[in-house]
């Protein structure tokens, strides 16, 4: 018997095993009906009991989490500050350039403190070799520290990965106690159109994996900075 048959068999076998563990006596449209009820249900999982909190309480959680999973945060009285906060970040670190995403928000920013100090600021995709980038955030997730960002036309996902060090506007008020109520919010606003990216991220990249060393921006982002604006 050739090998060709002997596989053919073999997958035979196998999806024979798999239709004999799914009941096939049951009405199809009756298993149907009960994957399409589970997932319009979009019920939680097991949700961590450290997250259950009142707001003021996730919010500090959050902040604990983000300098536990070593990125930096600077609080914010208002969106007008970011500005001078990303002159004053990107000249204490010698950095002369920042690739910043193009939506509304942003662009509407008076961005005079970035030319002051000689820093060029350019709206476009992120490329190798880029230094810094600029986006806004979605939410951010108390339970672990984690930003999330939807991927769009205005801000595209590479300006979270290429450049060595990211900068990230996040609003307190979009600052969630646990995932499912992240996924809940991006649900609510996009409905059965998700973005077609979206990122979760904790931290700068690391990696111990050459030799259990520590290594920082091993896949991404040596320095991420969280511009929280206490909204």
């Amino acid at each position: 018997m050739s090998a060709e048959n002997t596989t053919a068999m073999s997958r035979a076998a196998i999806m024979g095993n798999i239709r004999s563990g799914l009941n096939p006596s049951q009405d199809d449209s009756q298993r149907q009906q009960a994957v399409t009820n589970r997932l319009a249900a979009k019920a939680d999982n097991l949700i961590p009991s450290r997250a259950q909190l009142p707001f003021a309480e996730q919010v500090e959680l959050f902040k604990a989490m983000v300098h536990e999973a070593l990125a930096e945060l600077i609080e914010l009285d208002s969106l007008d500050q970011v500005p001078q906060a990303c002159a004053d970040w990107l000249s204490s670190q010698g950095i002369k350039q920042l690739i910043s995403a193009s939506d509304t928000e942003l662009t509407a920013l008076d961005w005079n403190p970035l030319e002051q100090q000689q820093i060029l600021r350019t709206e476009r995709v992120a490329q190798a070799g880029d230094i810094a980038s600029l986006t806004s955030s979605f939410a951010g997730i108390a339970e672990t520290g984690t930003l999330m960002l939807h991927s769009g036309s205005q801000s595209p996902t590479t300006l979270n990965f290429l450049p060595d060090n990211h900068l990230v506007i996040l609003r307190r008020s979009t600052i969630v106690g646990v995932y499912e109520e992240a996924w809940k919010k991006t649900r609510e606003k996009y409905g059965n159109t998700l973005p077609r990216t979206v990122n979760m991220i904790t931290g700068p990249s690391r990696s111990a994996d050459i030799e259990q060393k520590l290594q920082m921006g091993a896949h991404g982002p040596k320095n991420l900075v969280i511009l929280m604006i206490n909204d």
